[in-house]
C-alpha cells in the first residue's frame, strides 16, 4: 500500500485549535472576483427580475484585512402566493463552479419561461469568500453544508436559512428545492485529507465517480423527482455508474445515479426548506468525457426538470 503524506497542517491525531485555522487560512489564494462573476451577473437580470439582498458575509482576523461580500438572492418578478414555489441554491461549496453559473444561466435563459407557473427563488452564490478562493470551507475553515443547523457557526449557512424562513412566513413552504454542486478531484486530495487532518482523523481514501448523480433525503425519498432529473440530466452528460460495492462515494445507488444522504440529520443545504421535493445534484467537472460547459448545462437541464415535474404535479 502507498504510503500517504500527511495533512501539511497540525498534529497527526490530533483536532486543530486556532493556530491552525490561522495557517489553513494564510494558504487560502483569491483567485477570482465575486462581484465581477456573480454579482455583475445579476445586477444584469435587474430588469427582468427581482434581486433581493439578504444579508452579508463579514470576516477579518489579525492577519487579514476585513472583507465583505453582499448577499443576494433573485425571484420571480410578481411572486404569485397560490402557485408553488422552488428554492434553487448553488455555490454552497465556493469551489463547485458550475452550481453558481448553472444557477446564473438557468434564471437568464431559462427562468422566464416558467412565469405565471411556478415562483422561482435562487440564490447563485451563498459562499462568496470560497467562491474566490476557490476553497469548499469558508473563513473559519467550516464547511457550510455540514452547518445548516439552528445556532448555525457558519455566517453563510446562517444568512440562507433566515432568508428562506422569511419568505415561508408569508407564503409558506416550498414545493421543491434543487442545490447544484461538484464533486471534483480536488476532494480527494485536498478536501477530505483537510478534513482529516482538522478533525484529527485517519484519512481514508476513497475513490471520485466519473459523471452526474444525485442525493436524495434518506427521511424523503422522492425516486420520481430523482428519475426525471437523472432523464434529464442523461441528455447533457453522463450519469455516474456505481462502484464495484454498488454505491457512490460510499453510499449505496437506489437507482440509477441516485444515492441518499440524511439532509437534516447532516446540516445539508438542501434539507433546510422542509420541502416535499429535494435534491442535490453532483457534476463531475474533472471528467475526461465532460467539459465545464456541459457541467453548466447539465445543471440548467436538472433544474429545469425539477421546476417541470413540480409544474406537472400541479396540473
Amino acid at each position: 500500500m502507498q504510503a500517504i503524506d500527511p495533512y501539511p497542517i497540525g498534529t497527526p491525531g490530533q483536532p486543530w485549535g486556532a493556530a491552525e485555522r490561522t495557517l489553513w487560512r494564510a494558504r487560502q489564494v483569491r483567485q477570482r472576483s465575486y462581484a465581477d462573476d456573480v454579482l455583475s451577473a445579476i445586477d444584469a437580470l435587474r430588469d427582468r427580475f427581482d434581486v433581493e439582498p439578504y444579508g452579508e458575509v463579514a470576516y477579518a482576523d489579525a492577519h487579514h484585512a476585513a472583507e465583505h461580500f453582499p448577499l443576494l438572492a433573485i425571484r420571480s418578478r410578481g411572486w404569485q402566493p397560490g402557485l408553488p414555489s422552488v428554492l434553487v441554491t448553488g455555490g454552497v461549496h465556493g469551489y463547485e463552479t458550475s452550481g453558481v453559473h448553472g444557477a446564473l444561466r438557468f434564471v437568464d435563459a431559462q427562468a422566464e419561461r416558467f412565469a405565471g407557473r411556478v415562483n422561482l427563488l435562487v440564490v447563485p452564490c451563498v459562499s462568496p469568500w470560497a467562491y474566490e478562493r476557490v476553497q469548499r470551507w469558508n473563513f473559519d475553515a467550516i464547511d457550510p453544508n455540514r452547518a445548516f443547523r439552528e445556532d448555525s457557526p457558519a455566517q453563510e449557512s446562517a444568512a440562507l436559512m433566515r432568508l428562506v424562513a422569511r419568505h415561508q412566513a408569508p407564503y409558506g413552504p416550498f414545493s421543491a428545492h434543487i442545490d447544484l454542486h461538484e464533486t471534483t478531484d480536488t476532494d480527494e486530495s485536498e478536501y477530505r485529507p483537510a478534513v482529516a487532518a482538522r478533525d484529527g482523523k485517519v484519512f481514508e481514501p476513497g475513490s471520485i465517480p466519473d459523471g452526474f448523480y444525485l442525493v436524495d433525503d434518506t427521511d424523503n425519498p422522492q425516486p420520481a423527482f430523482q428519475q426525471a432529473i437523472i432523464e434529464a440530466v442523461g441528455r447533457v452528460t453522463h450519469i455516474a455508474p456505481a462502484d464495484d460495492k454498488k454505491e457512490i462515494i460510499g453510499s449505496p445507488v437506489v437507482a440509477p445515479g441516485v444515492i441518499h444522504y440524511p439532509m437534516k440529520q447532516w446540516g445539508l443545504c438542501a434539507g433546510i426548506s422542509g420541502a416535499r421535493y429535494t435534491t442535490t445534484t453532483e457534476v463531475y467537472p474533472d471528467s475526461p468525457r465532460a467539459t465545464p460547459e456541459q457541467c453548466i448545462e447539465a445543471q440548467v437541464a436538472a433544474v429545469c426538470a425539477a421546476v417541470e415535474f413540480v409544474c406537472g404535479e400541479q396540473s
